[in-house]
């Protein structure tokens, strides 16, 4: 028996002239949380964002960096991780529906907006 879907949450992402939506189940929200744990606690010890070292990544710094892994997973056509590294993004910044990708290698770039 499948899981029914209450609703959705979608977040866009425009890479240069192309956007895409992605569509995150409200379940993947509600049980991913060891997942964005995981990825919290790689954080916590600091990171590499473009030239800059972060030793505490902020909310947005976190969600820049998860949407840099966001870009590299979409590229590389991995679907899955994409989605929830998506819902990441959207469990800790849940005003971010729009994404503008930085493709040009700087990923304290990516602009996180309400629309």
């Amino acid at each position: 028996m499948g899981r029914e879907i209450d609703s959705l949450m979608q977040l866009q992402i425009q890479i240069n002239d192309t956007t895409r939506d992605i569509d995150v189940p409200d379940f993947i929200l509600a049980e991913a949380d060891d997942y964005f744990a995981l990825l919290d606690r790689d954080m916590d010890k600091g990171y590499q964002m473009s030239r800059k070292w972060v030793d505490r990544p902020d909310s947005e710094q976190r969600c820049q960096i998860v949407a840099d892994k966001l870009l590299t997973a979409l590229s590389n056509g991995n679907q899955q991780s994409g989605l929830l590294l998506a819902a990441y993004i959207l469990k800790r910044m849940p005003q971010v529906h729009v994404i503008r990708m930085n493709t040009e290698g700087d990923m304290t770039e990516h602009d996180l907006s309400a629309f």
